[in-house]
């Protein structure tokens, strides 16, 4: 199991090998223990313009998910891969809606975690009400299953990034 992790932000401070341990926590918990991540956080600039690209809605949004083994290569071949897609998150948006929601800002890193790489296995939660309800309950059993939540991401100050 290979996690490639990419972050792109000065504004916070990420431990990033425990946000892959936690990655690959999450991809037991799901059953793809033998699977390969994608995962990069990045800001809501660039997150805007996935969004508009890729679904056509000129705004941020929180999390995208680009599963690799839906796709399609030329005479309907499926590719052969390991990798299950890439995970990209809007760090911060997570730190708004983590505020919104009165929860942690590793709390909300991991749920949206979670609902990138339940996407990446197939749910859809726009599909209908109830496929959004069992992706919601497979997301806060998942959340449960790999808790405690480990602290990951921190604010760094303007002084911090100067001296970087």
């Amino acid at each position: 199991m290979a996690i490639y992790l990419r972050v792109r932000l000065t504004r916070f401070a990420v431990r990033q090998t425990i946000l892959a341990q936690l990655a690959e926590r999450l991809l037991s918990a799901v059953g793809e223990s033998r699977s390969e991540l994608s995962l990069e956080l990045i800001g809501d600039r660039r997150m805007r313009r996935l969004n508009r690209e890729y679904r056509k809605k000129d705004r941020p949004t929180d999390v995208l998910a680009f599963p690799i083994r839906e796709a399609v290569m030329p005479h309907g071949v499926r590719p052969v891969t390991h990798m299950l897609g890439d995970v990209v998150i809007s760090l911060p948006t997570v730190v708004r809606q983590a505020k919104e929601a009165g929860r942690s800002i590793d709390d909300e890193l991991t749920m949206l975690l979670v609902h990138g790489v339940l996407h990446l296995c197939g749910y859809d939660h726009e599909r209908n009400p109830r496929e959004a309800a069992r992706m919601a309950r497979r997301e806060r059993a998942l959340f449960r299953r790999i808790s405690p939540v480990p602290r990951m991401v921190t604010l760094r100050t303007a002084r911090q990034r100067r001296s970087r």
